[in-house]
Formats: structure tokens, C-alpha cells, sequence
């Protein structure tokens, strides 16, 4: 929100109040705690009828300073708050000398200095200023219509680039824009999103930092946009608090912030294969769904998941949770026959209870749907007639729903597309009284932890899986995620990586999108372009709206091109779910912008056309019908994994590709191990293993886990003192794997 008129304005109605000197610093075990007038105090009776703003200065991990600033303290501190999964009370360290007070924690510290005017200084190991918080950038505000906003505004470095806030599809560096942390249910192509994360990623030439504001509710930006050297964010609230996350690489930021909100869970190696669904609105039974099954296994598609969309329930009943009769009448048996063809089942669910679902007055009478003030059940007839909204802050609610899943785990389903959850009024009352205003960003939150860990106590940890369109901060830990509905358009398909690389800047591991586009029928050449970009993404899906996503119907070369990519994914399982492992572990993403890898490139930092998959693999997807694609290779000798071409870098190429290839060039120095089996994702990856040598790779060692994402193998690549022949060494009892140099 802006709040100036231009440099020297207020804009009318607006009243700022601005945390000018320090009148009193008291340090505590690990915190100190600042008092700032909003005027220069030159006589007593300054004093009186004049705020003071508090300023709480702590740390909650390693590399991570909080800070809380406060107005008027006796506001109600209703939920929901963030769960914090890292934190460490013992982080912090205070430091007070003479005039100066320093917090540090691990390579990061926040000085302030009481003797000169308001200035939070963040800082590393060095002393070199990260950011600062200077004099505007502690402040409340007073609108026209009463109503009060906290702001911070941190300093924005010359050259800082500024990344994240969720999975955003406008411009992929963020400078300059406004941005506000609201769901909303607006598609690919707009500055609206289905998943807003409070959290910014930073990089500039001296390093990288992120920024997290701790509030579930709107949060508004302006990025370089009301001050153009600053990045400022505000509530409408009595209190604001925001962690700085230290560096000095992007991806030791990603590791501390994740720590902190939440790792992502380990997806199980069989969802990493090829999803195929109904779509949505086509007419489906099982005999189509049985022809389309067929169909993949005649044309030789390895298929691992098949996905029922909405009409598996009946018309108007969504969510009833009960299989249409009159068009699955035997949907156990049906269920039965497709896992005897090695497919996992998926199911599309959402939150919602339509009026003439027999469950909605099942609920009601339970008190599991949201109510307004007057008492009254909230109803709307947007997306399901007369439909409410469960309470997931209702614990009973919770069982409630999670005992209907139940009952379709029992039937044989695996997992589910969790999917909604962003229209979620503000005239409501919450079970457990809840803000509305801060629930309505942290609904999908609770919707998609209800079902994971139904999930999760039902299949075991490291089998629960969703396909989710919605979430917040901490919304990782849940995965997978999808992009939403976007158009069957090269255009859509540039937005959608735009957007799932800003969502792996935001902490999240596993990304996906509905290849070929949702809304409309994608032309043959957009399909089979999408193809080669889905099947080397996260997770995989043929998914639309109004048309089937079966490769036939792109005709015969799409076929091939999904049966080639599809074969490739899995011989690169070995190499992709050691990469998955590392995102469950470390909160690294498993899709990467190039800036996660190459942070001292400056040509790096910028780029939302091409990707890394894991550290080796560079990956730059075709956006036209002729083939033309335009990228980037960064320092080295890449080498491309399909046809073996060795390129210099830096450089940038311009390269032409027919639907059967891409540039997809193996990194400098990479050892790729590559799986024997690629008719399925889930197969004995040591077994057969090939070991891709690429140039400069002298000593190298390469860890193959198994399907619990533990070590299964670890070999070792060396070269001999004339750069010449190669060799391996293995652990005892498992065979050498054979070795290609690219």
C-alpha cells in the first residue's frame, strides 16, 4: 500500500508516524528491546500526547534476527499464526557498548546505535550493511477512514534484485511492482495468485539474504515501487513482525528459511512418472478411462498415476465424496482392475460441501461448516450450489473430513488433488476464533495438512503425496503443487514456469503444471513443446479442462515425444530423487533458476526462460512452433545429454530443436548417474546404472539413494594425473556401473 504522495507528500488523509531516536534500550538473554519516539524530544513535555514505538530485536536460529514492532500493545494477538518448526531461543547473543547494542546470530547481526537517529543495521560476518531499516523504516499509519497500518521499509542496495513472494506469474524480478499477499482463485495470467508466501529472496553483488513478514493475513509491497530504494511491507495491524534471513548464497538462504517454516516431505519415487486425468468437464466412464489406460500401454507411454477429475462425483453434490453411480458403478472393482496394471490413483477433492450433498446437512448439524455473526451456516452459489466451507479449525471438523477420505483410501485411492481453497470469506466466524482476515490467506494451509497427514497415517510417512493449487508460508511441507489454471498458449506455458520458478525461490521443493494448458485445446505444436518442458519438471500431468490430454489426440509425433521423455525421466530417476532427497533435507528446490546456481553471474539473475533440474541439468524449454529457443550457458563446457554437442560457455545460444529435443546440456564437471529401466520411476535404480561422465570431471562423487530417498550406492570417479582414463570405484557387494563420457 502506498501511503506518499511522491517524495515529499503525504497522500490526503494519510498521517505517518515515524520511529525517529531511541529513548531507552533494555537488553535480555538473547534480545534487546528498543523505544522510539516519533519526534526529536528536546524538552520534557515532549514527552506527552506523542507515541512510542517498541522494538523487539531477537532470534529464532542461526542466521536469522526477528524483528517485532509494536504500537498500541493491547490489541487482541488472534490467530493464525505461522508454525515456526526452527526455532532456538539460545541463537541470539546481545552485545552493548557505550551507545551501540548488537544482536548477532551465527553470520548475522542487527546493530543499533541510541546516540544517532533510527537505524536498524543488518549486517554480516564482515560488518558489511546486508540492509537497514532507516529513517522511515519503523513507522505506523493513519488513514482517512480510521484505519491503522504497520510498515517497514528496508533499504534495497544498488544492483539488488529482489525474487519469491510465492508463485507469482508477473515479471520474475520483482523490482518495482506491488504486490499484495492475498489468495485468490485468478489463474496464470494476472498479478493475482493462488499461492502468496510473505517471504522475498534477495541477491545483489555482495550476496544474498531473504526477508520473511510473520503475518498469514494481507501483506502489501511495494518493491522499489513507492521508494525506489526500498522495499517496504505493510499490515493493517496494531504489530509487525519480520525475520532477516542470512546468506551468503541463495541457497543458504532457502536452507535457513525452510528450516524455520518447514522442510518439504519426500514425495514417493512412483508420483515422479507421468500423471494422466480425465480432465475436467469431458464426459468419462470407465470405459473411457479404461481406453485411455489402454492406449498409453499400446503406444508404449509408461503411465504411473491415473487421476479422476471433479465429475467422479455426481452433478451439484461436490463435495459428497461418493462415486457417481450411474457412472462408476463399481468403482472398488474398477479401482482394483486399473493398480492391476501397476497405476496409483489419484482423486480430485476440495473443501467445499454443495447444499445438496447429504453431507452438508450432516455438517451443519455438527457445527463443521463456517458460520457468519447472526449464526447462520455461510453459503454462496459461486463454483457449487448453496455450497459451505469446512471449519478446519474445528478439530471434529477435521476427523470428519479426514474419515470421508478414509473411506476411498480403504477403496484403493492413493492420493489426492487438493484443490481450491483461495475464495475464502471475511464476514465469517472461525470454530476456534480465528481473525477472518488473517484466515483467509491460511485456510489451504489447514485444508492441505488435514488430508497429508491423513495421508500419511494411512499410507506411511514417505508415501503421502497431493497435487495442491493452493498455499502459504510453511505450504511446502505438503507437497506437490500445481500452477493453476492457465491457457493453452506458448505464452501460458513461459507464465507458468515464470511462476513455479518464483514459487521454488519461496521454499517450496516440488512444482508441477497441466502440460498442454487447462482452458482451451492446446495446437499440436504447443502440446508437444509442453511435453518436453512437463516431463522434465518436478511432477508430471496431462491435464485439461474441456479436452482430453491423451497424446493421440496431437497426433502421432506427440506420441513419441511423450514415450521418449517419459522413458527419459525415469532412466534420470537416479539423479532426480537424490535431488528430491536434498529438497526434503535442506529446503533446496528441486526445479532451480539459474541464479540458484550461478549467484555470481550477473546474466544468471534475471532469466525465467530455462532453469536448472538439480545442480547438472540445464533445461531450456521451446516456446515456438519453429523451434527457435535463445538461452544461456553460463561459464564451462556443457555438453548437450541428447546428442553429445559440446558448447563453450558463457555464452549465449540460439539454437532450433524438433519436438524430439530441447537444450538440455549436462553442467561442466558432472558426473549424471542414469538408471537402466525406463518403464517406470520406482525401479531398482543401481541395477544397470550408467555413469554420464561429463568434461572436467576429475574426482567426483555420486551418491544413488534408494526409495526412502537413503543412500543405496555411493562410487567415486576419478581420472588419472594425465586427464585421460577414468575410473570407479564402488562399495563392496554392488556391481561397477558402466561409464559414458559425454
Amino acid at each position: 500500500m502506498k501511503f506518499t504522495d511522491g517524495f515529499w507528500l503525504m497522500r490526503d488523509g494519510v498521517q505517518a508516524s515515524y520511529a525517529t531516536e531511541v529513548r531507552d534500550v533494555r537488553t535480555g538473554d538473547g534480545r534487546f528491546t528498543a523505544y522510539a519516539s516519533v519526534k526529536r524530544v528536546e524538552r520534557r513535555g515532549d514527552t506527552l500526547n506523542s507515541p512510542l514505538l517498541t522494538t523487539e530485536c531477537f532470534s529464532p536460529a542461526d542466521g536469522v534476527i526477528g524483528v517485532r514492532m509494536t504500537h498500541l500493545a493491547g490489541a487482541r494477538r488472534a490467530g493464525p499464526h505461522f508454525e515456526l518448526t526452527g526455532t532456538d531461543t539460545t541463537a541470539g547473543r546481545v552485545h552493548r557498548d557505550g551507545d551501540v547494542v548488537e544482536l548477532a546470530s551465527g553470520s548475522l547481526s542487527v546493530r543499533l546505535n541510541t546516540a544517532e537517529p533510527w537505524t536498524l543495521s543488518f549486517r554480516d560476518a564482515d560488518g558489511h550493511e546486508v540492509t537497514s531499516a532507516g529513517r522511515k523504516g519503523t513507522a505506523f499509519f493513519t488513514t482517512g477512514d480510521g484505519t491503522h497500518h504497520m510498515a517497514g521499509q528496508l533499504t534495497l542496495g544498488v544492483g539488488e534484485q529482489v525474487y519469491g513472494l510465492g508463485e507469482r506469474f508477473t515479471p520474475f524480478v520483482k523490482n518495482g511492482q506491488v504486490v499484495d499477499m492475498w489468495q485468490a482463485d485468478g489463474g496464470t495470467s494476472s498479478d493475482q495468485a493462488y499461492k502468496n508466501v510473505p517471504f522475498s529472496l534477495h541477491l545483489s553483488p555482495a550476496g544474498a539474504y531473504g526477508v520473511f513478514v510473520n503475518h498469514p493475513g494481507r501483506v502489501s509491497y511495494e518493491i522499489g515501487s513507492e521508494a525506489v530504494g526500498q522495499m517496504q511491507f505493510s499490515v493493517e495491524d496494531q504489530a509487525l513482525e519480520y525475520y532477516v534471513v542470512a546468506g551468503p548464497t541463495p541457497k543458504d538462504v532457502l536452507r535457513r528459511y525452510t528450516a524455520l517454516t518447514g522442510r518439504p516431505a519426500l514425495p514417493p519415487a512412483w508420483s515422479f512418472g507421468l500423471w494422466l486425468t480425465t480432465s475436467f468437464t469431458t464426459q468419462y466412464d470407465e470405459e473411457t478411462v479404461t481406453s485411455f489406460v489402454d492406449g498409453m500401454a499400446e503406444r508404449d507411454i509408461p503411465l504411473s498415476v491415473f487421476h479422476f477429475d471433479c465429475f467422479w462425483m455426481r452433478e451439484y453434490q461436490w463435495s459428497d465424496f461418493t462415486w457417481d453411480p450411474d457412472v462408476f458403478p463399481d468403482p472398488v472393482g474398477m479401482l482394483a482392475r486399473l493398480k492391476e496394471r501397476g497405476l496409483r490413483i489419484s482423486l480430485w477433492i476440495n473443501p467445499y460441501i454443495a447444499q445438496k450433498s447429504a453431507l452438508f446437512d450432516e455438517a451443519a448439524a455438527n457445527g463443521y461448516l463456517v458460520k457468519k455473526a447472526d449464526g447462520d451456516i455461510w453459503q454462496w452459489d459461486l463454483w457449487q450450489a448453496g455450497m459451505g466451507l469446512v471449519d478446519f479449525t474445528n478439530p471434529d471438523a477435521c476427523a470428519w473430513f479426514q474419515g470421508k477420505l478414509k473411506v476411498l483410501l480403504d477403496q484403493g485411492v492413493d492420493c489426492f488433488k487438493t484443490d481450491f481453497g483461495e475464495r475464502i470469506p471475511t464476514d465469517v466466524v472461525w470454530h476456534d476464533g480465528s481473525d477472518p482476515q488473517r484466515m483467509h490467506n491460511y485456510y489451504t494451509h489447514l485444508y492441505n495438512q488435514v488430508v497429508f497427514e491423513l495421508l500419511e497415517k494411512e499410507r506411511a510417512i514417505g508415501e503421502a503425496v497431493l497435487f495442491a493449487r493452493s498455499a502459504t508460508a510453511g505450504g511446502q511441507q505438503f507437497p506437490v503443487h500445481w500452477g493453476g489454471d492457465c491457457w493453452s498458449s506458448f505464452g501460458a506455458m513461459a507464465e507458468s514456469l515464470r511462476g513455479g520458478l518464483s514459487l521454488s525461490l519461496s521454499g517450496f521443493g516440488f512444482w508441477s503444471h497441466d502440460i498442454g494448458g487447462f482452458e482451451g485445446t492446446p495446437d499440436r505444436a504447443v502440446f508437444k513443446r509442453w511435453l518436453a518442458f512437463g516431463l522434465l519438471s518436478s511432477h508430471s500431468r496431462l491435464h485439461g479442462s474441456s479436452s482430453y490430454r491423451v497424446p493421440w489426440e496431437f497426433g502421432d509425433e506427440a506420441v513419441d515425444v511423450a514415450r521418449t521423455f517419459t522413458k527419459l525421466k525415469h532412466r534420470l530417476m537416479p539423479y532426480l530423487y537424490g535431488v528430491a532427497a536434498e529438497a526434503h533435507a535442506a529446503g533446496v528446490p528441486l526445479m532451480r533458476p539459474m541464479l540458484l546456481e550461478f549467484p555470481g553471474d550477473p546474466t544468471a539473475r534475471a532469466l525465467d526462460r530455462q532453469y536448472m533440474l538439480g545442480p547438472d541439468l540445464l533445461v531450456a524449454p521451446v516456446f515456438s512452433a519453429d523451434g527457435d529457443v535463445e538461452f544461456y550457458l553460463p561459464e564451462g563446457t556443457w555438453t548437450h545429454l541428447l546428442t553429445g554437442e559440446r558448447v563453450q560457455g558463457p555464452a549465449w545460444r540460439r539454437e532450433t530443436h524438433g519436438y524430439d529435443s530441447l537444450p538440455l546440456y549436462v553442467r561442466p564437471g558432472a558426473v549424471l548417474p542414469f538408471g537402466a529401466d525406463e518403464q517406470r520411476p520406482d525401479g531398482d535404480w543401481v541395477d544397470g546404472l550408467t555413469l554420464l561422465v561429463a568434461p572436467d570431471a576429475h574426482d567426483v562423487t555420486v551418491t544413488v539413494p534408494d526409495q526412502h530417498g537413503r543412500q543405496a550406492a555411493v562410487y567415486r570417479v576419478t581420472r588419472d594425473a594425465d586427464g585421460g582414463a577414468l575410473t570407479v570405484a564402488a562399495p563392496d557387494g554392488i556391481a561397477v556401473p558402466a561409464i559414458t563420457e559425454l
